[in-house]
């Protein structure tokens, strides 16, 4: 079996995942590029009934960030945990993949919502 364990930035929150993160996704909507202070977010996503939460449930802050998603903080630190959809795939939870503390990669990852992503992005930098 797969177990996966993660937490937010000060630790108050942590969580167990227990099967195989799937849909690894780059996100470049305006939602995930204003909510994370990012070019975009990369999110993985798993069955509900596979995440759950092990510590500081009660402390994460919700937000609904459109009619049939919200989305999951630390209220303490600020870190983005989670979001969920109660449309199209209400079965499964999108977590932040940065926050896992176990390792794990992804055999792909796709790119979504291009249309929003950031113009400097790809700019050569100096060294």
């Amino acid at each position: 079996m797969d177990d996966y364990r993660g937490s937010c930035l000060c630790g108050t929150v942590s969580y167990l995942i227990q099967a195989k993160p799937k849909a690894v996704t780059h996100c470049h909507c305006r939602m995930c590029q204003k909510q994370h202070g990012a070019a975009f977010a990369t999110y993985a996503s798993v069955p509900r009934a596979d995440f759950h939460y092990l510590s500081g449930e009660v402390l994460l802050a919700s937000f609904a960030s459109s009619g049939t998603v919200v989305r999951k903080f630390c209220s303490i630190c600020g870190t983005n945990i989670e979001w969920r959809s109660s449309d199209n795939f209400a079965d499964w939870i999108s977590f932040t993949l940065t926050t896992l503390d176990t390792p794990f990669v992804p055999n792909t990852i796709r790119q979504v919502h291009l249309d929003s992503k950031a113009c400097w992005l790809d700019t050569p930098g100096k060294h």
